[in-house]
């Protein structure tokens, strides 16, 4: 129901709505008298003339009343009013949108209108002083006289947006109305990671992420162009799988790969913008060759027996001695310092025979 306040007029005192008793005239609007303050009531079968005073009643197809009051002098007394026809309007990026803003009653022919719009916590002018302000400029304008019409919108757009009206020569001279604008964004194609290879019995993690689309994308992943379930346990057809799909996330969990798990994967984002999928990846499961692998093993460890005893023999047979006299010409020890020889006569003719043929 409008919001209400008692008024004044000079000729005819004041009126105020109140609620109806129960039984009460057959002619008043379901749930509320209209009555002077003396008492009197009003009816809407006709207008009445009280004190000089027509009163009017206006209908508005919803079992709202409305009064409509004049004096015989020209005292006012309507309310301004409005409403939309879409408080709710929801729309994709780059289309239009109309922001419904319709004044049903006021008796001011040249009203102020106002649009705001609020994001963040922050309230900003979309339209003042009779042209559009904003990064709404040169892609909106004013549909009729109150509503606003936008083109192209953008993500950016999504906000709560409050149309005010002022009308100066009404009694209640101010309303507004809030509406909330929706913009949705389409999926665009979204990063998948799948493991090329995995063996038998290991796990493995497909990653699916999109990162642009609003609302936030479900995410569905398919193998050989067939749709996965969120749990395999869940379906008889993939009761040799086990994994497990998280549509809020992307990503796809195998506990433990079997060979039926073999094939191509691509995932696919969507909301209700639209939707986007990846290319198709191949994830081969193979057989471990056990026996292949024990004997690759055993083979390594003869190899390293055998280097090891070889090293060993070589060892034991010196083959590492260092053995510096080999090659070398053999030299006198040093004269410690402090020491005296004494030479024998042959060792004294010897050296002066060399002395001798060097002097030749």
């Amino acid at each position: 129901m409008a919001r209400v306040a008692t008024r004044w007029c000079p000729e005819a005192g004041s009126w105020s709505p109140t609620p109806a008793a129960p039984g009460g005239l057959d002619d008043i609007p379901r749930g509320l008298q209209w009555a002077w303050q003396q008492g009197q009531s009003v009816r809407k079968t006709r207008p009445a003339l009280l004190s000089a005073l027509l009163i009017s009643f206006v209908s508005h197809g919803t079992g709202r009343w409305d009064p409509v009051l004049r004096t015989s002098s020209g005292c006012l007394t309507g309310a301004v009013n409005l409403k939309s026809s879409n408080r709710n309007p929801v729309v994709q990026e780059f289309e239009s949108v109309e922001l419904s803003c319709i004044i049903t009653d006021s008796q001011t022919n040249d009203p102020r209108i106002e649009w705001k719009k609020i994001q963040d916590e922050q309230t900003s002018y979309v339209f003042f002083d009779n042209k559009i302000q904003g990064d709404l400029t040169g892609r909106a304008e004013l549909l009729g006289k109150t509503s606003l019409k936008i083109w192209n919108v953008t993500r950016t757009d999504s906000a709560l947006y409050r149309c005010e009206v002022v009308a100066r020569n009404d009694r209640k001279e101010i309303d507004e109305i809030v509406i909330e604008l929706t913009v949705q964004v389409k999926p665009v194609p979204p990063a998948c990671r799948v493991p090329r290879a995995v063996p038998v019995g290991k796990a493995a993690t497909l990653s699916c992420q999109e990162g642009e689309g609003y609302p936030r994308p479900h995410y569905s992943w398919y193998r050989n162009d067939v749709p996965l379930p969120t749990d395999s346990r869940a379906n008889p057809r993939f009761r040799n799988s086990s994994f497990l799909l998280n549509p809020e996330t992307g990503t796809l969990v195998f506990n433990a790969v079997h060979k039926e798990d073999s094939g191509q994967y691509y995932c696919i984002a969507s909301n209700d913008a639209g939707s986007a999928r990846c290319e198709e990846q191949d994830m081969e499961v193979y057989d471990l060759n056990i026996s292949g692998i024990i004997g690759g093993v055993l083979v390594v460890l003869t190899v390293l027996a055998l280097i090891t005893a070889g090293i060993c023999c070589a060892y034991r047979r010196g083959y590492f001695i260092n053995n510096k006299q080999n090659g070398e010409s053999y030299k006198n020890p040093g004269k410690p310092d402090g020491v005296n020889y004494i030479r024998t006569d042959e060792e004294v003719r010897s050296r002066v025979r060399s002395d001798l043929t060097k002097d030749t």
